[in-house]
């Protein structure tokens, strides 16, 4: 069917008009105010004067895309963070109001009293282990109706006996190949209503033919994305031949009435055992803890940075003062310390394993002028997430926390300031300041097949972190597309808290991981990299360097390596043969770049810098607040 000129202007009118209508129908954006000090949750928060107070009232209000949330300068507000989704041109945004130090919002529990402590003898002390007590059952999941699902090849089939009055319902899963990941088979039950930071226990009964250990029990979204709603408190769940009672608790991270419960079975279940699975209640319990330890304590940080603690494995290995041990079982930590430990510091900060803001699945957020601290996940993550940019925020004292075990049995631990998984796009991080990373301060990084594309990092200022910039992506049908790392200042990578303590020392400010996704236009161009414990740079195989500019960088070393590139390592005098091996950096120099105080973090530039000449480049000013 032809259309004329005249029909095509009509139908431009009409979604003109339609568009006008839909503007001056929408609501307008709203500015929300948080004050924790004299803030109020029954407030409307709509004023300074009428400003809401926690965290939880932060996340469960109903913001619109458009909206702005602004938190109190010099306050302090510890848990995680969840944002709220915006749209194109209509982001939400968390910013700050007043006048003091940046809004702080703290990924850590507190014991800083001295009866947080208790002397267990042989100069070891412990906090208080965490205890519950039931409450109502919400639902019985043994009259639920459950979901079963495999994937990646695994073989297994469910069948259902039982359920007549007075007779309980037992799932049977037979299983001829469990695949190799956890979510290869899985169980799953919903929906479930959740508060956040409220408690719950999942009790159910099982045994399997053949002995296992459960990969993973999670309490998560119900559709896509498949973002988590909380953390599970105990430990990992083992199945033994004869029927036991087991019993999964979870500290909930959000409002929602969309939960489920999925038992991650792939990879672990053996092939030829037969699993018999008697769901049980879920239902609310109580804690006896206002700011629980209910999973793993990364780091211990004392009198704000003025040390660390050191992480240990077994309870043996405690020898020395700051030698800490998280004991899973308990949810307590067991200090080496002689004295009580709160006599001995000011403060001390449990950094404990969760995102400080957990955006996953989010898209169209921005932050401006926060500070956060001291968490052993990422500082700000989460997968699947697109136009975000985060904006003058200072992130430091992050990771540490215990990812899992390699089957050498040596533990693995992890934790980014600033992490975009996997599907990530059109993200911005721009003039942040980043310090003392157990991992990388800036990184997007994925597996399986995946897409990150349009992020730039610019004018950021990073020291003391094992990683200023970390990049790999995999699968050979992942695309990485439009990655600029450009105008920042990184110094004394590999020099942080967590360097001593990683098996795997790797002090480096850019650090290129196998890559074997299609790559293209990928820029680090104008930055200035300043010392580091094994070289400034790292790019490793498969070679991807010809979707990889770099240039008017400058580069300083004192000692050591400069670039280590595939198979070969540089030295500064070599800068040259790099040039020509590499095709890289033909404008780039090495040279101190003077900063102004270095050993005090006060990395702006002397006037006659020579890295001032390379593009005219202006840095921004780095000094530790």
């Amino acid at each position: 069917m032809s259309s004329s000129p005249w029909a095509a202007s009509m139908t431009l009118a009409a979604l003109a008009g339609a568009a006008t209508l839909q503007a001056q129908s929408a609501p307008a954006p709203r500015t929300f105010y948080v004050d924790a000090a004299d803030g109020n949750d029954g407030r409307d928060g709509l004023s300074a004067g009428s400003a809401w107070r926690t965290l939880g009232k932060i996340n469960a209000a109903p913001l619109r895309p458009g909206d702005t949330l602004r938190l109190r300068r010099g306050g302090t507000w510890r848990g995680q963070l969840v944002p709220h989704s915006g749209q194109p041109g209509a982001p939400v945004t968390y910013a700050a109001y007043g006048h003091g130090e940046k809004p702080l919002l703290l990924g850590s529990a507190s014991r800083s009293a001295a009866d947080d402590w208790t002397d267990e003898g042989g100069n070891v002390w412990a906090t208080v282990p965490l205890a519950y007590t039931p409450g109502r059952v919400q639902l019985d999941l043994g009259r639920a109706a459950w979901s079963f699902h495999r994937e990646g090849g695994a073989a297994a089939t469910l069948a259902k006996t039982g359920g007549a009055p007075g007779e309980p319902v037992i799932l049977r899963i037979d299983c001829r190949s469990a695949g190799v990941r956890g979510n290869h088979i899985q169980l799953s039950v919903a929906p479930l209503a959740v508060r956040d930071g409220r408690y719950y226990a999942f009790r159910f009964r099982a045994r399997c033919t053949k002995p296992f250990a459960v990969p993973a029990i999670a309490l998560m979204k119900r559709n896509r994305p498949w973002t988590s709603y909380g953390s599970a408190i105990s430990g990992g769940v083992r199945i033994g031949r004869d029927f036991a009672d087991y019993v999964v608790r979870f500290t909930a991270r959000k409002l929602a009435d969309d939960g489920r419960i999925t038992l991650y079975l792939g990879g672990g279940l053996p092939a030829g055992a037969s699993f018999f699975f008697q769901p049980g209640a879920w239902h609310a319990v109580r804690c006896n803890q206002a700011e629980p330890l209910d999973v793993d304590v990364g780091n211990i940080i004392f009198d704000h940075g003025a040390s660390t603690g050191v992480k240990k494995w077994r309870p043996e290995d405690l020898r020395a003062p700051g030698d800490y041990w998280y004991a899973p079982a308990t949810c307590q930590v067991k200090l080496y310390s002689r004295g009580n430990p709160a006599g001995r510091h000011r403060s001390i900060e449990l950094a404990l394993r969760r995102h400080i803001i957990d955006q996953g699945g989010r898209g169209h957020v921005t932050y401006e002028g926060l500070a956060l601290r001291y968490g052993a996940a990422h500082g700000i993550g989460g997968g699947d997430t697109h136009h975000v940019v985060v904006r003058d925020c200072d992130l430091s004292y992050i990771g540490g926390g215990h990812q899992s075990t390699r089957p050498d049995g040596v533990p693995v631990r992890y934790g980014n300031a600033i992490e975009f998984w996997a599907d990530a796009h059109d993200h911005l991080v721009e003039r942040c300041r980043i310090w003392e990373v157990y991992d990388a301060a800036l990184t997007n990084q994925g597996s399986g097949v995946n897409v990150q594309r349009n992020i730039t990092y610019r004018h950021n200022v990073i020291w003391n972190c094992e990683y200023s910039f970390e990049y790999w992506n995999r699968g050979g049908r992942s695309r990485t597309e439009n990655i600029h790392f450009v105008h920042n200042t990184c110094a004394h990578a590999g020099a942080g808290w967590g360097h001593a303590q990683r098996p795997d020392r790797n002090g480096r400010h850019v650090m290129f991981y196998s890559n074997t996704a299609r790559t293209t236009n990928f820029h680090v161009r104008g930055n200035i990299f300043f010392a580091a414990t094994e070289s400034l740079l790292r790019l490793g195989r498969p070679d991807w360097s010809d979707a990889l500019t770099m240039d008017h960088n400058c580069w300083f070393q004192p000692t050591g390596p400069l670039i280590q590139w595939l198979d070969r390592s540089f030295t500064p005098k070599e800068f040259a043969e790099y040039r020509r091996a590499t095709g890289q950096d033909a404008h780039s120099i090495v040279a101190d770049p003077q900063f102004a105080d270095a050993a005090n973090a006060d990395f702006r530039l002397a006037p006659d810098s020579p890295a001032r000449r390379l593009g005219g480049k202006s840095q921004p000013a780095g000094a530790l607040p």
